[in-house]
């Protein structure tokens, strides 16, 4: 009897405490848990491009929002298109939501859809955690070629030379995208440890153009001063609507209906551009505790709307339009879901120059 009076007073004194400082049941063993432990964040390219920056910056603000504070430590881990990362993530790391994908290639699961045999994933079944923007593309080309527009690059005797770290990333798939449904040839060389080296490419002279997202166009050096100083030109974008500061780039819509581009190659480049919805994402290993994950979504949210987070993202003149972990869990599980048509499709389309 006496016993079930302590029981009774203990769990009215948990629920007291519950109501009174939000915590959520769980919320003290997950606290014990993250405290004094160390976040592995793994990032996919090398040093300096924008897919290090937002991992960097969100492992740098994040943890105050996770229970018992643990550090979030940075580690590159370059190569195959941020393949090894995603490979490293899902394989090495352990079901404990202590290790994570700062901000990855939202197209890996092409490789996976195509039967890649480097792919040790299951693009569906990593843990979702957020994003901090969305990722419209564009092409740039170095103004001193013949290729003004994507007219020339349809008509040109000699393609241009557009650099690639792998058939993964959009550097490879939009050229072989845009051949697809506008008729244009591109010579993709690949191998490039990152976006950086590619860069430094085109100012040597060696390449002619790359592709990647609006919003790492207009983030960062060298873009800004090398669309100021007017050392490349932008002659393709890939939203349904132009970006405000490209009003005179085409989009690939706009180039569809010009050219009288096929339904067939329509849906094809729908399915391709969906990877957009996914932006930077943050994931993490498969199978961590629906406790975990609910916290780590939580602290992505908060540190979203985090006045210090906010000041920064300001300061850089980065893009914010955050996407949380539940919506990119469906956007992944719908891009793995094609038609076998569709997916024999984007092998001939991405097939890997000989």
């Amino acid at each position: 009897m006496i016993n079930r009076a302590r029981n009774t007073i203990s769990a009215i004194l948990a629920a007291f405490l519950t109501a009174l400082f939000g915590l959520a049941p769980g919320a003290g063993a997950q606290e014990s848990f993250f405290k004094g432990k160390t976040i592995k964040v793994i990032i996919g390219t090398t040093p300096g491009a924008l897919y290090d920056q937002w991992a960097r910056l969100l492992a740098a603000h994040m943890p105050k929002h996770i229970p018992g504070r643990p550090d979030m430590i940075p580690q590159n881990m370059p190569g195959a298109g941020h393949k090894i990362a995603a490979n490293y993530v899902y394989k090495v790391g352990k079901p404990d939501g202590l290790t994570i994908a700062g901000s990855i290639v939202p197209s890996l699961y092409f490789d996976q859809l195509l039967g890649k045999g480097e792919v040790q994933y299951d693009w569906a079944k990593f843990t979702w955690i957020g994003s901090p923007v969305k990722g419209e593309s564009q092409m740039y080309m170095r103004a001193d070629t013949p290729y003004k527009t994507i007219d020339d690059v349809r008509k040109a005797a000699e393609p241009p030379r557009c650099g690639t770290q792998s058939t993964s990333e959009s550097a490879y798939y939009l050229p072989r995208l845009f051949t697809e449904t506008l008729g244009t040839k591109f010579k993709l060389v690949s191998g490039y440890p990152g976006g950086p080296e590619i860069d430094l490419a085109v100012e040597r002279g060696e390449l002619h153009c790359r592709a990647f997202t609006v919003e790492a166009f207009f983030a960062r050096e060298p873009y800004l001063t090398w669309y100021k100083n007017k050392f490349v030109r932008n002659i393709i974008q890939t939203g349904r609507q132009k970006d405000s500061r490209l009003p005179d780039t085409p989009t690939i819509y706009e180039l569809m209906d010009r050219y009288k581009t096929p339904e067939a190659a329509r849906r094809l480049a729908a399915v391709m551009l969906a990877s957009e919805e996914l932006g930077r994402p943050m994931l993490a290993s498969p199978g961590i505790p629906a406790e975990r994950v609910k916290i780590l979504r939580e602290a992505f949210d908060k540190t979203m709307k985090d006045k210090e987070f906010l000041a920064e993202v300001a300061k850089r003149k980065y893009e914010l339009s955050p996407t949380g972990g539940e919506e990119l869990e469906r956007v992944a599980r719908e891009a793995m879901a094609q038609p076998k048509d569709v997916v024999e499709r984007m092998k001939k389309v991405l097939e890997e120059e000989k």
